[in-house]
């Protein structure tokens, strides 16, 4: 795809991200996101079949730099506890920067059906996937002793969904970063994380 052509999409999917926001995914049109973009119908179509189309290209755009973004944020980080503890405090950055999309893949999309379900269902499994790896290494350096990593991984990914569905409807807590430090001491002492792991991710954060 030429420079040109990516520029055009990039800026249908942020104006789409607007219009879904705004007006959920079936209150919003192809006709309103065409005039929130500043060009036409046409070339919407041009770029995608239809409104389902944006919506996914939004949702895996959207979980590709939620993906990106924690993994950026555990190359400086030691032991296992601290690299996990680094996801959690990635996670919570990604979503208050991008406030729009993350109320387009949370709260836009209820409803869907089964093709929607799917997509999070893979998104959840990616994420999850992740903070495994991060509790696998912990339990490896002794950072945390030996767990069913899967069970809490899917356990930290409902803490965090439930803090960030609340500040999505709310604007609670303000800003959504600061719930960062207590949510790490809370989920790592929920695998049993040694107090100096504790610590230094504490530390970290400040």
């Amino acid at each position: 795809m030429d420079a040109g052509k990516a520029s055009t999409r990039e800026r249908i999917l942020e104006a789409a991200a607007q219009v879904f926001a705004d007006s959920g995914y079936h209150g919003a049109s192809v006709d309103d996101i065409a005039t929130a973009s500043g060009g036409s119908k046409g070339g919407i179509y041009f770029h995608f079949p239809g409104k389902r189309e944006i919506f996914f290209a939004l949702v895996n755009r959207f979980a590709d730099r939620l993906l990106s973004d924690a993994h950026d944020s555990i190359g400086s980080q030691r032991s296992g506890a601290e690299k996990a503890g680094a996801v959690i405090e990635s996670t919570l950055e990604t979503f208050a920067g991008h406030a729009k999309l993350a109320k387009v893949l949370l709260a836009s999309g209820v409803g869907l059906g089964p093709a929607f379900d799917e997509s999070l269902l893979r998104l959840h499994d990616r994420f999850a996937g992740l903070i495994r790896e991060r509790l696998d290494a912990a339990v490896d350096d002794g950072s945390i002793p030996p767990l069913d990593t899967t069970l809490a991984s899917y356990a930290w990914m409902g803490a965090l969904n439930e803090i960030i569905l609340r500040w999505l409807y709310t604007g609670e807590p303000s800003p959504l970063t600061s719930a960062a430090p207590q949510l790490k001491s809370i989920l790592l002492s929920s695998v049993g994380a040694n107090k100096a792991s504790m610590a230094s991710t504490s530390a970290g954060a400040d």
